[in-house]
């Protein structure tokens, strides 16, 4: 089940309805596999409840280092940028966010190199980088045709990179 019905159009942020969040959040419980982690983490961020999503994003870090592959600390190293993005320490999740992508085009896994991308996408958007923001989602639109990912998955990005074209000329008009 998705939690995100939509996307802000300014901020780019997920549009979520809180109480089934809240209900999934109760659901999971004190779980400490690393997905229900992961879950937890984004559930909390997307409530703004920053402080216990970033506390939880570390540990969450921590257990991919100990126990997941490498796959799974980069997947949780994106999920903790972006809860840094979320409280505005945009130089930091930016560096983590790029690293993240390196690796992952290194690795050669589009996917989770895709997934960095449209974190630091909505980083740089979020901290008025309107061109950095612009390339990045058009390489995850890229990257999603390379993959056959679905038209709403396709569709996503190219209204990611809408909304920066719109930032970009407000910006350059005002």
């Amino acid at each position: 089940m998705s939690y995100i019905q939509g996307y802000d159009s300014e901020s780019l942020r997920e549009i979520v309805d809180p109480s089934a969040c809240r209900q999934r959040l109760e659901d999971i419980g004190s779980q400490r596999s690393l997905p229900a982690l992961l879950e937890r983490v984004w559930l909390l961020k997307v409530l703004g409840e920053l402080d216990e999503s970033v506390a939880l994003s570390e540990q969450s870090v921590r257990v991919a280092r100990m126990a997941g592959t490498r796959k799974d600390l980069l997947r949780s190293r994106i999920l903790h940028a972006s809860v840094l993005t979320e409280r505005g320490a945009y130089e930091a999740a930016d560096a983590e966010l790029s690293t993240c992508a390196e690796e992952a085009d290194g690795q050669e896994w589009p996917s989770i190199a895709a997934f960095a991308l449209s974190h630091r996408g909505r980083e740089r958007h979020a901290a008025g980088d309107a061109e950095g923001a612009r390339s990045d989602f058009k390489r995850v639109l890229f990257l999603r045709q390379e993959l056959g990912a679905s038209e709403d998955e396709l569709e996503l990005a190219m209204t990611m990179i809408e909304a920066t074209e719109r930032r970009r000329s407000a910006v350059s008009a005002g």
